[in-house]
C-alpha cells in the first residue's frame, strides 16, 4: 500500500521503532513474559503522566472503550454525572452515561463554546446528587480545548470526581493530573502517544479506584476494577492485542526518550507552523486562536471548493487530511498534526495544499 502522511487525529504516522515492535513475536498472555510487559507499561505510563498518587489500567480497545471504561465504573448507585457536552465527544460521554443506566445532567454548548465555569459550579452546589463532571479536554470535533485546570478547580470545591477523556490531548497539551485535579484520565495508545491502534488506558486517583471497587458492575469487559485486580497480581482477565501491547511499550520508551515537555512543544512548533501556512495560503480557522488545541486546527472550506475535491487532491499528494463532522460535515475540514511527523513534512503538506487550492 502507498504510504501517506495522516493529517487526521488518530491513528497516526509511527515510527520504525514502534512498528518493529510488531515483530517480538507470539506470546501467551498467560506466560511470565507477558506479565513484565504488562508490569513495564504500567510503570511507563505513571512515569510519563502521573508519578504519584495514581494507578493504570491499560486495557485492549480503542480510546472510546477507555472513556466507556471510566464512565461505566466511576459512580456509585444512585448517583448522577454531569455531562459537559460542546462537541461530538462529549455527545459520546453523554450516551455511555444512558447505555449504563447512569443519571446524567447535560449542560449543552455550542461546539465552537467552551463551557460557561460559573454555570458548572452552581449546577454542582444547586444539586448534591451529581457525584462527578465528565468533560473532554481536546474536542476534535472542531479542536476546541476546554479549560480542564479551572474545571478541575471547581470539582475540588465541591468535593466532585473529574473524569477526563484525555483521549486526543494527553502528551500534547499541559496537563497535569494533580494539579488540575483530575481523578480519573482516559487515554489512547494512537494518536499523541505515537503507539497503535487497539490499546487504550485510563488513569485512576489510588484512592478513587480504592472506592469504586464497591461500585455496582455496570459491564463486565469494561469494569475498571476488575482490571485493576487482576493487574496489580501482574495478570490480565481477558485476551489483550498483545502485539499492540508491544507497541505502546515501544511508544511509550520514545516519549520518556523525548520528554513529555519536549513532545507538548513539537505539537505547539507544528501547529503554529501550520498556522502561519495556512493565513499565507487565505484559509480561516473555525475557532480564534486562543481556542485552538496544539494538534488540529479546523478550517473553513473555500467558496467553490467541496471537501472531496481538497481530500482527494491531497491524497494523490500523498496526503490524508479530515473532514468535518455532523452539522460542519459539508462546511469545514480538519488538519491535524500528530504522529511521527517532522516540520519538514508539515511544510510539504502546504505546498502540496496551495496545489489544489489553486
Amino acid at each position: 500500500m502507498p504510504q501517506h502522511i495522516l493529517l487526521n487525529p488518530g491513528p497516526v504516522n509511527v515510527s520504525p521503532r514502534v512498528q518493529q515492535a510488531l515483530l517480538r513475536g507470539d506470546l501467551c498472555h498467560r506466560e511470565e513474559e507477558f506479565s513484565d510487559l504488562l508490569v513495564a507499561i504500567r510503570a511507563k505510563l505513571l512515569q510519563a503522566f502521573a508519578p504519584s498518587g495514581y494507578t493504570a489500567v491499560p486495557v485492549t480497545g480503542s480510546g472510546t472503550l477507555a472513556v466507556e471504561a471510566m464512565v461505566s465504573s466511576a459512580l456509585p448507585e444512585g448517583k448522577k454525572l454531569l455531562v459537559i457536552n460542546n462537541g461530538v465527544y462529549g455527545e459520546r460521554m453523554l450516551h455511555m452515561a444512558e447505555a449504563h443506566r447512569i443519571p446524567a445532567v447535560e449542560l449543552r454548548y455550542d461546539w465552537t463554546e467552551r463551557p460557561a465555569l460559573g454555570q458548572i459550579e452552581s449546577t454542582l452546589r444547586a444539586d448534591p446528587a451529581i457525584d462527578a463532571v465528565a468533560l473532554v479536554h481536546h474536542e476534535t470535533t472542531t479542536g476546541l480545548l476546554n479549560l480542564v485546570t479551572e474545571v478541575g478547580a471547581i470539582t475540588r470545591r465541591t468535593g466532585r470526581l473529574l473524569l477526563l477523556d484525555a483521549v486526543s490531548s494527553l502528551a500534547a497539551e499541559d496537563l497535569d493530573l494533580i494539579r488540575d485535579g483530575v481523578d480519573l484520565c482516559a487515554c489512547t495508545a494512537n494518536k499523541c502517544v505515537q503507539g497503535l491502534p487497539g490499546v487504550s488506558f485510563v488513569l485512576v486517583r489510588t484512592d478513587a479506584m480504592a472506592a469504586m471497587q464497591h461500585y455496582p458492575r455496570r459491564s463486565l469487559y469494561l469494569h475498571l476494577p476488575l482490571h485493576w485486580e487482576a493487574q496489580e497480581k501482574r495478570s490480565i482477565p481477558f485476551t489483550p492485542s498483545v502485539q499492540t501491547w508491544y507497541a505502546l511499550d515501544a511508544a511509550l520508551d520514545e516519549l520518556l526518550e523525548e520528554t513529555v515537555t519536549k513532545r507538548v512543544k513539537r505539537h505547539y512548533t507544528a501547529a503554529q507552523l501550520l498556522r502561519d501556512g495556512f493565513a499565507r495560503l487565505g484559509l480561516k480557522a473555525l475557532l480564534p486562536a486562543a481556542h485552538q488545541s496544539n494538534t488540529l486546527t479546523s478550517l473553513l472550506l473555500p467558496e467553490g471548493m467541496t471537501y472531496p475535491r481538497i481530500h482527494d487532491g491531497l491524497k494523490e499528494r500523498g496526503f490524508v487530511i479530515y473532514e468535518g463532522q455532523g452539522r460542519l460535515q459539508t462546511g469545514i475540514f480538519r488538519v491535524a498534526n500528530m504522529g511521527h511527523l517532522t516540520l519538514d513534512d508539515f511544510r510539504r503538506f502546504l505546498a502540496a495544499l496551495e496545489e489544489v487550492l489553486r
